[in-house]
């Protein structure tokens, strides 16, 4: 049995620079971190006593002959891609629901892919799952998806990533004083809105019109080199919020399905009872909020918000990790 446990992210600045229909022409650069809220995945050769070969339990419960009459489409091509003949048996849950803007889905392809190099009894580096995590994605599953997920849910932390024009990218962690990244975590709440929505749907939309949204885009990108400067520096952290405000009023007007009207709402009472900035967190349509506020207000937004449910997280830096390795060696394995 091998289970991984794999981050969720928040993402503060510079997403949408991270699309290859961006970077392959400008670059790209985001700024964001990992939290305490993992997905994770139990995996085993199954043994031949079934009349199923395989066996994957996630919101539904398949038990198979082959990978390809799997319904979970990166479970099926991962397996594929992998070439894996034998059976598995494969559980999910994660501590948060899918699809709402954390980083969910390449998580669990960047965790998938870390159980079952293990099973084969290959250690992987970071750097690899997160690449294959983004070859599986962009090519094997064609989704409309960026780079910023997959390596950040590899790696951990709180990084300032670079992504080259050619596809490679350089993943630098923040050098943050402890008192001052303990002062950023009590600026920030995290709200669920209870709605999900599937990111690459939203995201073909704002990927189709990249080209007209240039000016808007390179803002954004330089807006990482702003947000890294005040996180190292010693000024009043207040900025950050301010860059937030700053950052969403961008993101939105890149799509009309990024930021819909209970969304813009949310944010206006937030704004109004005391909040600095904030922004919907991944593409866009609905999931989480982060919202930046400071402590003393902090119990004015929640009050004006209280239909939403907050989660209570903190940063964590480990990245995608093992905690059960216990080979089995059942049919020569």
């Amino acid at each position: 049995m091998i289970i991984t446990r794999t981050p969720l992210r928040v993402s503060f600045f510079g997403g949408g620079t991270d699309y290859p229909a961006w970077f392959r022409e400008n670059g790209g650069a985001v700024l964001a971190t990992t939290i305490d809220k993992y997905l994770y995945l139990h995996c085993r050769y199954l043994p031949p006593f079934f009349d199923f070969k395989s066996r994957i339990v996630w919101s539904k419960i398949e038990q198979v002959q082959e990978p390809a009459e799997i319904a979970h489409p990166a479970i099926r091509g991962v397996l594929e891609w992998l070439k894996i003949g034998e059976g598995v048996e494969i559980h999910h849950h994660g501590d948060l629901p899918a699809r709402t803007g954390l980083g969910s889905s390449s998580s669990f392809s960047v965790g998938l892919l870390h159980a079952l190099h293990a099973l084969r009894g290959e250690l992987v580096s970071k750097r690899k799952l997160a690449e294959e995590a983004i070859f599986v994605e962009q090519q094997v599953l064609q989704e409309n998806v960026g780079v910023q997920d997959q390596i950040q849910s590899a790696f951990g932390g709180l990084n300032r990533i670079d992504i080259h024009t050619d596809g490679s990218f350089d993943v630098r962690p923040l050098v943050v004083r402890a008192d001052r990244l303990a002062g950023l975590q009590k600026h920030l709440l995290l709200l669920y809105t209870g709605l999900s929505r599937t990111a690459s749907e939203i995201a073909a939309e704002q990927v189709a019109t990249v080209g007209a949204k240039a000016a808007e885009l390179k803002a954004m990108r330089e807006m990482v080199d702003q947000g890294e400067k005040i996180l190292v520096g010693n000024g009043d952290l207040r900025e950050f919020g301010r860059l937030l405000d700053e950052s969403w009023k961008l993101k939105r007007s890149l799509s009309s399905k990024i930021a819909p009207g209970f969304v813009n709402e949310i944010y206006e009472v937030a704004r109004q009872a005391g909040a600095d900035g904030g922004k919907l967190l991944g593409a866009g349509g609905g999931g989480f909020m982060l919202i930046f506020v400071t402590p003393d207000k902090r119990a004015s937004v929640l009050k004006s918000l209280q239909k939403l449910l907050p989660v209570p997280f903190q940063f964590e830096r480990g990245g995608t990790q093992i905690v059960l390795y216990e080979p089995s060696y059942q049919n020569g394995h």
